[in-house]
């Protein structure tokens, strides 16, 4: 069946995703996209057709990556169950932060920010504020459904994100060993859970 025009080519977009992770990682900000089309195995310009820019495929690597953060806040039934929802977003942000390859990028965004700004400031809008909005939106959800009193949604989303990477985060973007083992972490996000529930009881 033809495509149609305009419509994007899923398996084309994982792999121009998953070449930019590799070669902006290795690279840095200035890899060149030539590279991203190849590793991708395909045309420069088709990555221009999926991407006008480098800081618009900066934008959609995050985005996806937001996405694959915030799933449990999606399931069904997420809604009905609060605890269950936020220790399985918790653990999800755990094992982003504290992942080198899926940090790799986030580094070198980091390290070349003074240089490529609008880069920087697509990462951040459509990284961690996205990220932070889509948790305040579920705790506003759970508000209105009477499981928990919250006045200030975006604040009590930055609390709980905050509980939860703790120094984890740092670790990682210093290049340092894990401190925590997988049942410490997995804790981790049981406790974070717990204690945000019991702060923000009704």
């Amino acid at each position: 069946m033809p495509r149609i025009p305009g419509q994007i080519d899923v398996a084309k977009t994982e792999a121009i995703l998953d070449a930019a992770v590799e070669v902006i990682g290795q690279r840095g900000l200035s890899a060149p996209m030539e590279e991203i089309a190849r590793r991708a195995g395909v045309s420069k310009q088709t990555v221009y057709n999926h991407y006008g820019s480098k800081a618009e495929l900066v934008r959609a690597l995050m985005a996806r990556r937001v996405a694959q953060i915030t799933a449990p806040l999606r399931l069904p039934g997420a809604e009905e169950n609060p605890r269950e929802a936020l220790e399985a977003y918790a653990r999800s942000i755990l094992e982003t932060v504290t992942s080198p390859n899926g940090y790799s990028v986030m580094r070198v965004i980091i390290q070349g920010a003074g240089e490529m700004p609008d880069v920087a400031h697509e990462v951040f809008e459509a990284g961690p504020r996205h990220a932070r909005r889509q948790l305040a939106a579920f705790l506003e959800t759970e508000t209105r459904l009477g499981r928990l009193k919250v006045e200030n949604f975006d604040q009590a989303a930055e609390f709980f994100s905050g509980m939860v990477m703790g120094h984890n985060q740092l670790r990682t973007l210093l290049r340092l060993p894990a401190d925590k083992t997988q049942l410490q972490f997995d804790r981790h996000a049981s406790e974070a859970a717990e204690r945000f529930l019991r702060a923000y009881a009704p």
